[in-house]
């Protein structure tokens, strides 16, 4: 068996309350994954190209206000 498998098998175990806990634990786990992966691009220009863009189409006025 995989670790993957084994995960998949003890996660599909787990009591609601339990599961319920994983669920919050997971999501704020990828959260900060997310959030290392943006400052590390961000740290490395990855983005540059991409703010440069959004604020070219703001000043010819393709955006509209939130």
């Amino acid at each position: 068996m995989t670790k993957l498998e084994q995960i998949e098998k003890s996660v599909a175990e787990l009591s609601p309350e339990e599961l319920k806990a994983f669920a919050a634990w997971f999501e704020a786990l990828q959260a900060d994954l997310w959030d290392k992966q943006i400052e590390a691009d961000a740290k490395a220009g990855r983005l540059e190209k991409l703010a440069e863009q959004a604020l070219a189409d703001h000043r010819a006025g393709r955006t509209r206000p939130l």
